[in-house]
Protein backbone atom coordinates (compact mmCIF):
# COMPACT_ATOMS: atom_id res chain seq x y z
CA UNK A 1 0.00 0.00 0.00
CA UNK A 2 2.38 2.00 0.88
CA UNK A 3 4.38 1.49 -2.50
CA UNK A 4 1.18 2.21 -4.41
CA UNK A 5 0.75 5.41 -2.69
CA UNK A 6 4.14 6.68 -3.73
CA UNK A 7 3.31 5.76 -6.82
CA UNK A 8 0.28 7.79 -7.01
CA UNK A 9 1.75 10.71 -5.76
CA UNK A 10 5.02 10.54 -8.22
CA UNK A 11 2.28 10.31 -11.02
CA UNK A 12 0.39 13.37 -9.89
CA UNK A 13 3.25 15.18 -9.64
CA UNK A 14 4.68 13.93 -12.95
CA UNK A 15 0.89 14.91 -14.25
CA UNK A 16 1.29 18.14 -12.64
CA UNK A 17 4.38 19.24 -14.37
CA UNK A 18 3.72 18.03 -17.50
CA UNK A 19 0.58 20.13 -17.11
CA UNK A 20 2.85 23.39 -16.40
CA UNK A 21 4.55 23.05 -19.60
CA UNK A 22 3.77 25.46 -22.21
CA UNK A 23 2.03 24.30 -25.22
CA UNK A 24 4.34 23.97 -28.49
CA UNK A 25 1.83 26.70 -30.40
CA UNK A 26 -0.90 28.40 -29.92
CA UNK A 27 -3.46 29.34 -32.23
CA UNK A 28 -0.94 27.72 -35.14
CA UNK A 29 2.11 29.99 -33.54
CA UNK A 30 5.44 28.81 -32.10
CA UNK A 31 6.51 29.09 -29.17
CA UNK A 32 9.63 31.52 -29.21
CA UNK A 33 10.17 32.48 -25.94
CA UNK A 34 9.53 31.72 -22.20
CA UNK A 35 10.63 32.60 -19.15
CA UNK A 36 9.39 32.07 -15.65
CA UNK A 37 12.25 34.39 -13.70
CA UNK A 38 13.50 30.71 -11.79
CA UNK A 39 17.03 31.56 -13.19
CA UNK A 40 18.82 34.76 -11.74
CA UNK A 41 19.30 36.34 -14.89
CA UNK A 42 16.94 39.21 -17.03
CA UNK A 43 19.77 40.20 -19.50
CA UNK A 44 17.37 39.42 -22.02
CA UNK A 45 15.22 42.36 -20.75
CA UNK A 46 15.72 45.93 -20.96
CA UNK A 47 13.86 48.44 -18.59
CA UNK A 48 13.81 51.44 -19.35
CA UNK A 49 15.11 52.59 -15.45
CA UNK A 50 17.06 48.81 -14.03
CA UNK A 51 16.89 50.87 -10.96
CA UNK A 52 13.01 50.37 -11.00
CA UNK A 53 13.17 46.31 -11.45
CA UNK A 54 14.23 43.47 -9.45
CA UNK A 55 13.62 40.15 -8.90
CA UNK A 56 11.55 38.78 -5.47
CA UNK A 57 10.81 35.78 -3.75
CA UNK A 58 6.76 35.53 -3.86
CA UNK A 59 6.26 32.27 -0.97
CA UNK A 60 9.16 30.11 -3.01
CA UNK A 61 8.36 31.52 -6.69
CA UNK A 62 10.69 34.04 -8.36
CA UNK A 63 8.84 36.93 -10.06
CA UNK A 64 10.14 39.70 -11.79
CA UNK A 65 9.04 43.24 -9.65
CA UNK A 66 8.86 46.48 -11.28
CA UNK A 67 8.96 48.16 -7.28
CA UNK A 68 9.72 51.78 -8.50
CA UNK A 69 8.62 54.41 -10.48
CA UNK A 70 11.57 55.08 -13.50
CA UNK A 71 13.47 58.02 -13.18
CA UNK A 72 13.31 58.37 -17.38
CA UNK A 73 11.99 61.02 -19.76
CA UNK A 74 10.04 59.97 -22.51
CA UNK A 75 10.23 62.17 -25.98
CA UNK A 76 5.98 61.91 -26.17
CA UNK A 77 3.42 61.24 -23.25
CA UNK A 78 3.54 57.42 -23.07
CA UNK A 79 4.24 55.14 -19.78
CA UNK A 80 7.48 55.30 -17.89
CA UNK A 81 7.79 51.95 -16.82
CA UNK A 82 9.14 50.07 -19.15
CA UNK A 83 10.81 46.49 -19.42
CA UNK A 84 10.91 45.51 -23.25
CA UNK A 85 12.30 41.79 -24.33
CA UNK A 86 15.50 42.08 -26.52
CA UNK A 87 16.46 40.17 -29.36
CA UNK A 88 12.78 39.11 -30.53
CA UNK A 89 11.06 40.75 -32.59
CA UNK A 90 7.72 39.64 -34.23
CA UNK A 91 5.07 40.44 -36.73
CA UNK A 92 2.06 38.16 -35.57
CA UNK A 93 1.79 37.03 -31.78
CA UNK A 94 0.08 35.82 -28.63
CA UNK A 95 1.54 37.12 -26.02
CA UNK A 96 0.32 35.04 -22.61
CA UNK A 97 1.57 35.70 -18.96
CA UNK A 98 0.60 36.49 -15.15
CA UNK A 99 0.89 39.38 -13.44
CA UNK A 100 0.36 41.23 -10.22
CA UNK A 101 -0.94 44.77 -9.21
CA UNK A 102 1.20 46.19 -5.86
CA UNK A 103 -0.12 49.64 -6.43
CA UNK A 104 -2.80 51.50 -3.92
CA UNK A 105 -6.72 51.53 -5.01
CA UNK A 106 -7.69 54.31 -6.74
CA UNK A 107 -9.30 54.64 -10.16
CA UNK A 108 -6.03 54.58 -12.44
CA UNK A 109 -4.44 51.91 -10.76
CA UNK A 110 -3.08 50.28 -13.64
CA UNK A 111 -0.39 47.56 -15.43
CA UNK A 112 0.81 47.88 -18.67
CA UNK A 113 2.18 45.73 -21.81
CA UNK A 114 3.74 46.60 -24.91
CA UNK A 115 3.95 45.49 -28.43
CA UNK A 116 5.08 46.50 -32.05
CA UNK A 117 7.54 48.56 -29.89
CA UNK A 118 10.22 49.69 -32.26
CA UNK A 119 11.61 52.43 -30.37
CA UNK A 120 10.50 54.78 -27.40
CA UNK A 121 8.67 57.09 -29.41
CA UNK A 122 6.60 54.14 -31.69
CA UNK A 123 4.70 51.71 -30.52
CA UNK A 124 1.42 49.97 -28.89
CA UNK A 125 0.70 49.14 -25.22
CA UNK A 126 -2.38 47.98 -23.05
CA UNK A 127 -3.07 49.96 -20.24
CA UNK A 128 -5.05 47.65 -17.86
CA UNK A 129 -7.13 50.40 -15.86
CA UNK A 130 -8.83 49.96 -12.85
CA UNK A 131 -11.49 52.82 -14.29
CA UNK A 132 -12.13 53.65 -17.95
CA UNK A 133 -11.50 57.10 -19.16
CA UNK A 134 -10.29 57.80 -22.24
CA UNK A 135 -6.68 57.55 -20.95
CA UNK A 136 -7.43 53.95 -19.27
CA UNK A 137 -7.93 50.97 -19.33
CA UNK A 138 -7.81 50.89 -23.34
CA UNK A 139 -5.75 49.65 -26.51
CA UNK A 140 -2.96 53.16 -27.19
CA UNK A 141 -0.57 53.77 -30.04
CA UNK A 142 1.88 56.28 -29.54
CA UNK A 143 3.28 57.26 -33.06
CA UNK A 144 5.51 60.18 -32.45
CA UNK A 145 2.85 62.11 -30.91
CA UNK A 146 1.31 61.57 -27.27
CA UNK A 147 -0.31 58.30 -26.80
CA UNK A 148 -3.73 57.81 -28.43
CA UNK A 149 -6.70 55.72 -27.99
CA UNK A 150 -7.11 52.68 -30.62
CA UNK A 151 -9.54 50.33 -29.05
CA UNK A 152 -13.00 50.03 -30.42
CA UNK A 153 -14.13 47.91 -27.53
CA UNK A 154 -13.03 47.80 -23.99
CA UNK A 155 -14.82 47.07 -20.50
CA UNK A 156 -15.77 49.81 -17.50
CA UNK A 157 -12.37 48.63 -15.90
CA UNK A 158 -10.14 46.30 -14.87
CA UNK A 159 -10.91 44.14 -11.68
CA UNK A 160 -7.67 44.69 -9.77
CA UNK A 161 -7.27 43.70 -6.45
CA UNK A 162 -4.10 42.32 -5.15
CA UNK A 163 -4.48 38.64 -6.26
CA UNK A 164 -2.23 36.89 -9.77
CA UNK A 165 -4.49 37.12 -12.85
CA UNK A 166 -3.76 36.35 -16.50
CA UNK A 167 -3.27 38.52 -19.57
CA UNK A 168 -3.00 37.75 -23.50
CA UNK A 169 -2.77 39.86 -26.34
CA UNK A 170 -3.75 38.69 -29.96
CA UNK A 171 -2.40 40.52 -33.27
CA UNK A 172 -2.57 39.67 -36.61
CA UNK A 173 -0.96 41.74 -38.70
CA UNK A 174 -2.34 41.67 -41.96
CA UNK A 175 -5.79 42.55 -40.81
CA UNK A 176 -4.53 44.66 -38.22
CA UNK A 177 -6.36 43.08 -35.74
CA UNK A 178 -5.57 43.13 -31.45
CA UNK A 179 -7.50 41.06 -29.01
CA UNK A 180 -7.13 41.41 -25.37
CA UNK A 181 -7.87 38.88 -22.44
CA UNK A 182 -8.29 39.41 -18.79
CA UNK A 183 -8.52 36.19 -17.12
CA UNK A 184 -10.68 34.87 -19.31
CA UNK A 185 -9.12 33.40 -22.45
CA UNK A 186 -12.22 33.30 -24.95
CA UNK A 187 -13.59 36.61 -24.67
CA UNK A 188 -11.66 39.63 -25.32
CA UNK A 189 -12.00 42.67 -22.84
CA UNK A 190 -10.30 45.39 -25.54
CA UNK A 191 -10.25 45.17 -29.16
CA UNK A 192 -8.91 47.45 -31.83
CA UNK A 193 -7.69 47.35 -35.23
CA UNK A 194 -4.59 49.06 -36.63
CA UNK A 195 -2.22 48.58 -39.15
CA UNK A 196 0.35 51.15 -38.34
CA UNK A 197 3.17 48.84 -36.79
CA UNK A 198 3.61 46.01 -38.76
CA UNK A 199 6.60 44.32 -36.16
CA UNK A 200 7.95 45.35 -32.86
CA UNK A 201 8.88 43.94 -29.39
CA UNK A 202 7.19 42.84 -26.65
CA UNK A 203 7.29 44.32 -23.14
CA UNK A 204 5.94 44.84 -19.58
CA UNK A 205 5.50 47.61 -17.12
CA UNK A 206 3.00 50.05 -16.05
CA UNK A 207 2.85 53.92 -16.62
CA UNK A 208 3.34 54.76 -13.11
CA UNK A 209 2.50 52.07 -11.01
CA UNK A 210 4.34 49.02 -9.57
CA UNK A 211 3.50 45.35 -10.58
CA UNK A 212 4.84 41.92 -10.30
CA UNK A 213 5.32 39.59 -13.97
CA UNK A 214 5.79 35.90 -13.68
CA UNK A 215 5.12 33.32 -16.70
CA UNK A 216 5.80 35.05 -20.28
CA UNK A 217 5.25 32.71 -22.92
CA UNK A 218 5.38 34.64 -26.46
CA UNK A 219 4.11 33.15 -29.67
CA UNK A 220 4.86 34.28 -32.94
CA UNK A 221 6.17 34.62 -36.02
CA UNK A 222 9.79 36.02 -35.73
CA UNK A 223 10.57 38.58 -38.28
CA UNK A 224 13.94 40.81 -39.05
CA UNK A 225 13.84 44.25 -38.67
CA UNK A 226 13.49 46.31 -41.23
CA UNK A 227 16.84 48.33 -42.70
Amino acid sequence: MRFLAICLVSCLTLNLAVADEPPATVMGLPLLYQDDFSAPDTSRWEPSDPNAWKLIDKNGNQVFQQFAQSKVQTPVRSPFNRCILKDVIVGDFVLDLKFQSTARDYPHRSLCLFFGYQDPAHMYYVHFGQKTDDHANQIFIVNNEPRTKISTKTTPGTPWDNEWHRARIVRKVESGLIEVFFDDLETPVMTATDKTFTWGQIGIGSFDDTGNFDDIRLYGTAVTKPE
